[in-house]
């Protein structure tokens, strides 16, 4: 990629990252598995004159293969083109406290604001197409209350018919609702499911969604350290458990891969979920993190991860 798009790319913070760092030791040890086959690469991302970004939140390409960023600076949203090159920087003001990054079927950019509340839908353009929630109250989606709120939305994931499935509850302890909320492709409530705990179908932190071609909903469920399965409707099909946190997946066609965390690796799985090998560790410096938070994959099969702790875009190549 000419103008190599980012790894260990150290940005300017302008709003303040909080992030809710264990306590417990226990959930910082690392997966074992046998080393991946990628490495981090020390490029900086070209920038114009003048121009710096918050810390990553979350990353993801659209279907040109456009590497787009969402930061915690006052542009949120940063487009770089297939040859890395920037092409623009926008959505001064939308959001208080970014999460998540994903673009539908037709090209639109989803947010997730975990600070505001809401998930918001972009054009491709940038214009607001759609706000679920209500900006800056936290609260229940309760129809008959005609209570419209999100709790700390987390990450957005698009069924087979255009259904949108939102993740929330980002805050470990009493506070916090983590649950799976499901809309119809206009944004009405279809239902919910979840609520705190460790038992099947409930979640500590309801943190990253993807759905596989089964059409099976992957939810990361952190700090109980494992992956939760469900049907579209939210029957519970399955739970696997890791070492780590685990916080973001990218599912393909081969591998998913998945991000762990404070634990800071990058993991690849098989399609069942197994694990194939790992990289990674805490620290600052190239290949290390303060929070491996997302991950994305270029469609030459590169792994771009956003670290919101360190303020840090990271690109992993194949060995040669």
């Amino acid at each position: 990629m000419k103008n190599a798009v980012a790894a260990a790319l150290v940005l300017l913070t302008v709003v303040p990252v909080v992030a809710q760092r264990p306590s417990n030791p226990a959930l910082l040890v690392p997966q074992v598995a046998p080393e991946l086959d990628y490495v981090a690469i020390p490029d900086s991302l070209p920038l114009p004159t003048g121009t710096t970004m918050g810390a990553p939140a979350a990353v993801a390409f659209d279907a040109k293969g456009h590497l787009w960023v969402l930061t915690r600076g006052p542009q949120p949203l940063f487009e770089f083109d297939a040859d890395g090159s920037f092409v623009r920087a926008f959505g001064e003001g939308l959001f208080t406290r970014t999460h998540g990054l994903r673009f539908d079927g037709d090209g639109n950019i989803w947010v997730s604001d975990v600070g505001a509340h809401i998930v918001v839908k972009l054009s491709p353009a940038g214009q607001v197409l759609m706000t679920l929630g209500v900006k800056g109250e936290p609260g229940a989606w309760d129809e008959a209350a005609g209570s419209h709120r999100l709790n700390q939305p987390n990450d957005v994931a698009f069924g087979r018919g255009g259904e949108v499935f939102v993740v929330q509850g980002h805050t470990p302890g009493a506070d916090g609702d983590p649950r799976v909320l499901k809309f119809d492709r206009a944004g009405r409530f279809i239902k919910s499911w979840g609520g705190k705990g460790r038992t099947p179908g409930k979640f500590e932190v309801a943190h990253g969604i993807a759905i596989d071609a089964k059409g099976l909903l992957w939810v990361t469920d952190r700090e109980n350290q494992r992956i939760q399965i469900f049907d579209a409707d939210g029957a519970f099909v399955r739970e696997i458990n890791y070492a780590g946190l685990p916080c973001a997946l990218d599912i393909g066609s081969q591998y998913i891969y998945m991000v762990n965390g404070f634990a800071g690796q990058v993991l690849r799985l098989d399609l069942n979920g197994v694990v194939l090998a790992a990289t990674g560790k805490p620290g600052k410096g190239v290949g290390e993190f303060g929070e491996a938070h997302f991950i994305t994959v270029s469609p030459k099969g590169e792994l771009f991860v956003a670290d919101s702790v360190n303020g840090t875009l990271q690109r992993f190549v194949k060995k040669k």
